[in-house]
């Protein structure tokens, strides 16, 4: 008897304990400058199934999120924010999804660039 109690006991912390671990969070250096490239960031990242926070710092260009690792990965969080023409470390945006940003957006422009450092 004292085996089946414990076995269960075993059992029930085994699953309450996978059931605590299905959030996972990271922190992804992707492309932009303004105040239009964090909504835009942030709504590709949240639009993502399975993602439950995104933030991204203009300055630091660190997008933090919190996933839910059952629903996706990484690697779809970065196509995604691709898509809508942001580079991330690992996913080049196509030049297309690039062009289609605000022109305030062009981060990869220098002069873009030196004009959001002010």
């Amino acid at each position: 008897m004292k085996k089946l109690i414990l076995s269960t006991v075993l059992i029930f912390i085994g699953i309450s304990t996978y059931a605590q671990n299905k959030n996972a969070t990271a922190i992804l250096d992707v492309d932009g400058v303004c105040m239009m490239c964090k909504e835009r960031i942030e709504k590709a990242s949240i639009k993502t199934k399975g993602v439950k926070s995104a933030v991204w710092n203009v300055k630091t260009h660190e997008l933090s999120v919190i996933y839910d690792e059952r629903k996706t990965d990484l690697a779809t969080i970065n196509e995604n924010i691709a898509a809508v023409g942001h580079d991330t470390k690992t996913v080049k945006a196509s030049d297309e999804a690039y062009n289609s940003v605000h022109p305030c957006c062009l981060y990869r422009d220098e002069d873009v660039k030196k004009d959001h450092e002010n």
